[in-house]
Order: structure tokens, then sequence, then C-alpha cells
């Protein structure tokens, strides 16, 4: 077991590990991204990674206040349902109703890898392996259909 400090130090330095691994990487349109903090340029939109003691998991996020516009969000998203899978090459899971950690309502589109764990670092590679491929392809279907989502803002 981990103390609070030692847990969140882990954390960070996998998520430091894990940035300054993918740094050189390029976005799919040839541009230094922030793969951590990927901006989608839309507020009600995120990708997310997280990894615990159990699990990691990578998700497309849609958190809107107004229920019927997060809807929308989610819906116009089922459009490209067909391109996700494509582009990230396996097929994911469909919420348009879920709670984020905060108890929040949000729609969420994501894909998860049991027994792992961010506080054994003998996990990290495996870690590492889950997200790299899924945030750079989540990055080129982004750039593929950012402008469907243009009359939603």
């Amino acid at each position: 077991m981990y103390t609070r400090e030692q847990a969140s130090q882990l954390r960070q330095e996998f998520w430091t590990a894990f940035g300054q691994y993918l740094s050189p990487q390029l976005s799919s349109e040839g541009t230094k991204v922030n793969w951590l903090n990927y901006k989608t340029g839309l507020k009600y939109i995120f990708f997310k990674m997280d990894a615990d003691k159990n699990k990691a998991i990578i998700a497309i996020e849609i958190r809107h206040s107004d229920p019927g516009i997060q809807e929308l969000f989610f819906e116009q998203f089922e459009e490209f349902k067909e391109l996700l899978h494509n582009t990230v090459n396996e097929k994911w899971e469909w919420e348009k109703s879920a709670f984020n950690e905060h108890g929040k309502s949000i729609g969420r589109i994501s894909i998860g890898l049991e027994d792992v764990n961010v506080f054994k670092k003998e996990d990290w590679p495996k870690l590492i392996s889950f997200f790299k491929p899924r945030i750079i392809a989540l990055d080129e279907f982004w750039n593929n259909v950012r402008d469907g989502f243009e009359g939603l803002r």
C-alpha cells in the first residue's frame, strides 16, 4: 500500500515519462502537440487518459451542462462511429449517459485495459503501449471529423 503522497508521486512520474516518450511524436497534421493535455478546440470535448491500480482507460468525454446539447454532441459522434472504430482499429464502448469521477453526467466513448497498475513500474511499458497508439489514432480521427462539430459550438 502506498501513502497518498507516494501514490501521487508515482502517478506524476508515469505521466511525465509518458509525456516525454510522446513529445517527439507530431500530430497527424505534422505539428507539435501536448498529448497529455490534448486540445480538441471544442470547450465540451475532452480526450482523457487515466490509470489506477487496476486498469487504464482512454476516452472521449462530452461534458456539457445542458443534457440536450450533450446528447447532440454524442449523436454527432455516433455519425462517425465506423470511422472511429476503423481509425483506432477496434470497437470502443459507447455510453450516452455516464458519470465522471465528480458524479457529473457525461457522454463517454472509451476503451480500457484491465490488470495493469500505474503504481508498478514494471507495468509502465504495457500502459505506454496501450495509450500511445490510441491517443495518436484519436488525433487522426479528430482531425478528420472536427469540422462536423462546428455547428454545435
